[in-house]
């Protein structure tokens, strides 16, 4: 069997569309974020988010809660409120707090699971959250619409307020001189953030979330400058490297989240060559 006959097999299953939906969706959506917060130098925000994730789903398994997204959702939101409080504290730093929150969350919820074991494979269940899970075959079809609403959000949300993101994302002190509602825009943005991490978690695991915000803007900013060229390129790279991530992890059965930011990572290389070759290095 070749390779287009094994993909029209698996396509046949509704589990593997399901999947390449969320996957296409979560990319764009951390995509067009991802430039906002690596331009405001705070990119690991989704790290400490992703950690905390981690610490809320080892609470919610030791609790047996059917519906563990109930929990890590908004236990998410609320650390992401407070990061962005605690970071704007001129005794704690934004980077201060966001590494104090990750190890802090990581720590914590494996100790949890070692404490309270909810299964006989401990380490095997803490790698599948960590890393993602080794099959594609993971997403529900519930998961599948309430991804499909709240990117549709998120999209809305950026592009009717795309000026003003814009403004909070260079000169914090003109836009609010401006009128701009800086801290609601920060907040929100920070918000957006964790429910993208929290419906990323299944697909690529909560170490790997982060590569997916950072290297399509890294990738974008070799090749381009403006704000809108690297925002509309990034979102193309991320939906590109999501894409061929998952369909390559259905070919040679490597784990998902994995192969997606390998993918990224060749992207960003190619990007870097790219830009060195025009000049941009």
């Amino acid at each position: 069997m070749n390779w287009m006959e094994k993909l029209s097999f698996y396509f046949q299953f509704p589990l593997v569309r399901y999947a390449l939906i969320v996957g296409v969706l979560i990319a764009l959506c951390s995509s067009l974020l991802g430039v906002t917060l690596v331009l405001k130098r705070f990119s690991f925000i989704g790290d400490g988010l992703s950690h905390v994730a981690f610490g809320a789903m080892a609470i919610a398994a030791i609790l047996n809660i059917a519906n563990q997204t109930l929990l890590i959702l908004p236990v998410t939101i609320i650390c992401a409120i407070l990061l962005l409080r605690t970071g704007q504290n001129a005794k704690i730093k934004g980077d201060a707090a966001i590494a104090m929150l990750s190890v802090g969350a990581l720590a914590f919820g494996y100790l949890v699971l070692n404490v309270f074991p909810t299964s006989a494979n401990v380490s095997g269940d803490v790698c599948s959250t960590l890393f993602g899970s080794m099959s594609i075959l993971t997403i529900r079809k519930e998961e599948v619409w309430i991804c499909i609403i709240l990117s549709i959000l998120v999209i809305a949300f950026f592009v009717l307020f795309y000026h003003r993101i814009f403004d909070v994302t260079f000169d914090e002190s003109f836009a609010r001189s401006a009128g701009t509602k800086v801290d609601w825009y920060n907040l929100l943005i920070a918000v957006i953030i964790a429910v993208i991490i929290v419906l990323a978690m299944n697909l690529v695991g909560s170490l790997l979330i982060s590569a997916l915000i950072i290297f399509p803007a890294l990738s974008a900013m070799r090749i381009f400058k403006s704000f809108r060229a690297v925002t509309i390129c990034s979102a193309v790279i991320s939906v590109i490297c999501a894409l061929l991530g998952m369909l390559v992890s259905i070919l040679t059965g490597t784990p998902v989240g994995s192969t997606i930011v390998a993918v990224d990572v060749l992207a960003f290389l190619i990007c870097y060559i790219i830009g060195i070759v025009g000049g941009r290095g």
